[in-house]
Order: C-alpha cells, then structure tokens, then sequence
C-alpha cells in the first residue's frame, strides 16, 4: 500500500469517525444534560433532604432513653391509621424515628416520631430509597422512568453512547501527522475557542465520565440484566445456597425494602417455616438485629403475610457495613444474614461501582467529584452545540461530509458489531444511523450519476 493510499484511508476513517461523533453527541445531547443536571442533585440528596425537612428528620436530643420500638410506631399508628410497613430506628441521638404506613387510601406515608417522647413530628409521602418526594422526582427523571420502558432503554443507550464518545474523542484528538492534541486552551474567541473547550474538558474528565457510565449500567434493563444473570450463573454476584433448604416466595427483595445490594434485588424473599402462630414482637426484632451488630441507619420490613418475614436491611455511605437479615416472623430464628463480603466477585465490584456513583463511598470528596464530572458533561454538551451552532450551514445540520471510500464503512462495521455486542442498544442505534448514513449515500451518488 502506497503512502498516499494509506494517508487517503486513514484521512477517510477520520472523517467517517468525526461524523458518527458529531451526530450520536447531537443526539443523546439532551438525555446527557438530564443525566448529568439530576445526577448532580442526586449526589447530595441526603444533605438537601436534611435541610429541606430538617423539622421533621431532626430532634432536641435528651438525657432519657429512647422509647421502645412498640411505643414509637403505635405512637405513629394513631395519629396516621393504617398498616405497618417498615420502622426505621434513629441513626443517631438528634435523628427522628421513621414509621412508613400504608393507609386506607393505600398509599404509603413516612411518619417522623420524636424517640424520646413519641411526639408525631409530621409525615411525607414516602420517597423510597432517596429519602423524600422531591428526590423521589429527581430519581425518576434521572433514570427517565415517566416514559415507562422506553425511558430506562433511552438512558441506557446514551451510558453506551457516553462511553464511545469519549474513546471516539480521544481518537479525534490524538495526532495525525501533526503535533499532538491540545492540552489546554489555547484560542481566545470564537468557534475555535469552544472547539478547545470541548476538547480539553473530554481529555481530563474523560475517565470519570466513562467511569459515571458504566457504573449506572447495572440498573439499565438490557445490559443490566444480562450483566446480572452473568453474575449470578457464575457465581460471582450472588451466589446459590443462601436460600438452601429454605422455602421462598414469588416477591423479589427489591420489592420488600427501600434499598437492598443491587445483585441482590432479584433474589426471592424467604418465607417463615410456619404459616400461622404469634409473630414476634418489633422489640425483640430489634433486639436480635442490633445483637448482631447491624450499623445504625437500617430500617426493618414487616412481614408480608402470614408466610412473610422480617426483613432488615442497611445501606449506608460506608459500604462495608451493607447489609441483610431475613427473621422468621414466629421464631425469630434468622433464616438469611449477608453483608457485602458475603457477595460474589462481579456482585462485590457492582456495590463498589454504584456506592461510587452515587456520591457514598468516600463522603464530601467523592461528592464533589462527581459533581465537577456531571457540570463536565454539561460544558461539553454546551459547547458541543455552540460549535454545530456556529458551523452549521443554511438549510442543512453541519455534519461532516460522508467519506467516499467504502472501505470505511466496512472498518466501522467492525467498530459497530465490537460495540454491540458489549452494548447492545448501541448496536442498534447504530444499525438505524447507518441505515440512514447508507440512504444519504446513495441518493448523493443518484444525484451525482444524473448530472
């Protein structure tokens, strides 16, 4: 192959690189700053939480005792009647008791009780896991779940897309007979100045953005739950025999408490071995839960039925104390107890990934980390679309030229089926933009042959 063919090639893969760059950044543009504006909000939604309900989350801490558990939550019960859900003790001396009741209405409230006096500070409709209703919204609109499957597959395409993004950026940056990329910001005005923007700020907040990524991945349906059955078939997220010989129900965990590990949602929840009798007292259920040395924070799950148990669950910033205790509801006896230690290799590294993504592992650093990426993500989307903006044509969206060679497409055949396979809805967003990068093509040459 002759030099000048081989310039020609590699000029042409460039410039077929840059146009799947420039149009797959234009399109899952909108869904990044999504991502990006309420993961950034997200990372710090126990600080808001705290300040935005602080008379309801907080107490005068006192010289007596708390009340006993039995106290509190029939303290709850009569101020708001229903049924009992979850009772989550005070994390520490100055936090309120949480009492989740679902009510006639059948929706689920979360009742802040003073521990020291039963008083019934006020009540929320329970957020879940993100700890209020207005996080609650934030976690939706995160994850796009408003638009049903649809939402949770969009996002899921753009975590793939965000990834090659950044691989093919850094492509578009290394040299090309020329001295290397710029590493900083060089221009003063105009087009030029937003292009070494883009492209300082994708070469130093590359990693963390690919890192955000892949660790949201795990909660995608598609390459979520492949990752996940992987997982649990090899043994090394969730691993058999935690249920062994015990009976289990149809109910995943995922749906008996607030925030379980994420490998192990999936899972079945035990039942009780007897199916009637006198269930065991919440005190007593407390009682064994701390004697095992359970780190504050933890709520437990009342049973589901008479066949149900009890469930009590923690997942706090540090991930080394997560952890799950499944009681019998008549013996007390406990039928599951398993921490982050307890979980499989890819399980472990999935409850690392996502206590990291979600600003916990290493507290105000990790937060704030995170949040300079997500405010990355955002200044690359912006000048992304200022420079379309200021380039494009009129009439027409700016994109670079379709390159000639037909070797490309075959070379980038190849780079699309590699990344299909380990992101399938890629795989497929990339098979419709070359559906239509094709039909460009040949209505071009079309009009070209007529002239």
């Amino acid at each position: 192959m002759s030099e000048q063919v081989k310039r020609g090639g590699n000029s042409a893969l460039y410039r077929a690189v840059w146009r799947w760059h420039f149009v797959a950044g234009l399109l899952i543009l909108p869904f990044v700053i999504i991502l990006a504006v309420t993961g950034g909000i997200y990372l710090f939604k126990d600080e808001i939480n705290d300040v935005a309900y602080s008379e309801l989350r907080f107490v005068t801490p006192s010289k007596e005792e708390m009340l006993a558990p039995s106290q509190i939550t029939s303290a709850a019960l009569a101020v708001h009647p229903g049924t009992l859900k979850a009772y989550g003790p005070p994390a520490s001396s100055n936090r309120s008791a949480e009492v989740k009741i679902v009510g006639d209405d059948g929706l689920k409230d979360t009742v802040y009780v003073n521990p020291y006096d039963a008083t019934v500070i006020g009540s929320l409709w329970d957020g879940g896991a993100a700890g209020s209703p207005a996080m609650y919204e934030v976690r939706k609109l995160h994850s796009l779940e408003y638009v049903g499957w649809l939402g949770n597959r969009i996002i899921e395409a753009t975590a793939g897309w965000m990834v090659l993004l950044v691989g093919t950026g850094i492509y578009l940056w290394l040299p090309r007979g020329r001295k290397v990329g710029t590493v900083s910001i060089k221009a003063t005005r105009g087009r030029p100045w937003w292009r070494d923007l883009h492209a300082v700020t994708g070469l130093y907040t590359g990693l963390f953005i690919v890192f955000l990524a892949m660790t949201g991945l795990p909660w995608s349906s598609v390459w979520g739950g492949k990752f996940y059955d992987y997982a649990y078939q090899l043994g090394l997220g969730m691993p058999d025999g935690y249920w062994s010989n015990k009976p289990v129900s149809t109910v995943p965990v995922a749906d008996a408490v607030d925030r379980a590990p994420w490998i192990m949602e999936k899972q079945p929840m035990p039942l009780s071995e007897a199916s009637a009798g006198v269930p065991q007292a919440l005190d007593a259920v407390v009682a064994t839960v701390e004697d095992l040395g359970i780190v504050p924070g933890y709520a437990i799950s009342m049973p589901n039925g008479p066949e149900g148990v009890f469930t009590a669950s923690v997942y706090p910033d540090d991930i080394t104390g997560e952890r799950v205790i499944h009681l019998d509801q008549y013996t007390g006896q406990v039928l599951y107890d398993a921490g982050l230690n307890d979980l499989g290799t890819l399980g472990w590294a999935a409850e690392w990934g996502i206590s990291i993504h979600m600003g916990q592992a290493w507290g105000l650093t990790n937060q704030i980390v995170l949040l300079l990426a997500c405010a990355a993500m955002i200044g690359l989307c912006v000048s992304a679309a200022v420079m379309w903006w200021k380039r494009r044509p009129v009439g027409g969206i700016g994109a670079p030229q379709l390159p000639v060679d037909w070797r490309v497409p075959r070379t980038l055949l190849v780079m699309a089926i590699a990344a299909g396979i380990f992101f399938p809805l890629v795989g497929l967003s990339m098979l419709v933009i070359a559906m239509v990068e094709i039909v460009i093509y040949l209505s071009r040459r079309q009009r070209f042959q007529a002239t």
